[in-house]
């Protein structure tokens, strides 16, 4: 696990199981570093998710697979922290020993996909986040904020329109990006491996010939 930088004024979280990593994911968080400004994104794979079944690829290879994806993008790095902790990797406890290394000061960002925002409140202490964090949704086309209920007044609550609050406070606010789409899936990938075709160009070559040296996803 690398740690945070002292140099570095925002930082983002990445999440997810990333089983495997691919192009789609890549090219998401290059456009978050450029759009918000980012000094840099930490891709963190999840060693225990709490809300889906662990992965039966080992988290240990997941989380090989990232550092080989963001080889030589000094602006993307792999997080280990959750595979060294013990039990569910919980998202708060991650926001809480990022904060710790780097103190009260920088610009936390915690990314997620549009369709989790709609659970949110299923999370381990989900009404805590942006006492660390600021949060970031990213959207897909004709997806619409939650109407009603606890979600959508948290989100009404604190939803930013301007993304220059992440360089002017640490915590505490929301943002909508709509960022490319992409249209590579994970599961589809898994599913390309088992029947032999070929993934060419929906992953990093290095994560292709990783895949094949440890006979993954057959």
């Amino acid at each position: 696990m690398s740690t945070v930088g002292a140099d570095l004024t925002a930082v983002g979280v990445f999440g997810g199981t990333f089983n495997p990593i691919h192009n789609g994911h890549l090219r998401s968080g290059l456009e978050l570093i450029e759009r918000l400004k980012l000094d840099q994104l930490r891709l963190m794979p999840s060693a225990i998710p709490p809300h889906r079944p662990t992965p039966a690829c080992s988290a240990e290879h997941r989380a090989a697979m990232v550092e080989l994806a963001v080889m030589g993008e000094e602006r993307m790095v792999c997080d280990r922290r959750e595979l060294q902790r013990p039990g569910r990797s919980y998202t708060i406890d991650s926001l809480e020993e990022l904060r710790s290394e780097k103190g009260p000061d920088f610009s936390l960002c915690l990314v997620m996909g549009c369709d989790a925002v709609r659970d949110i409140n299923s999370w381990h202490r989900w009404q805590k986040l942006l006492d660390y964090c600021h949060v970031i949704i990213i959207a897909r086309p004709g997806w619409q904020l939650p109407l009603a209920g606890e979600v959508s007044a948290w989100l009404s609550d604190n939803l930013q329109l301007d993304g220059t609050v992440i360089q002017q406070s640490p915590h505490g606010g929301i943002l909508v990006e709509e960022l490319r789409p992409q249209v590579i899936s994970s599961t589809e990938i898994r599913v390309m491996l088992a029947q032999g075709l070929s993934t060419k160009y929906l992953l990093p070559e290095r994560v292709i010939d990783y895949i094949h040296n440890y006979n993954l996803y057959k």
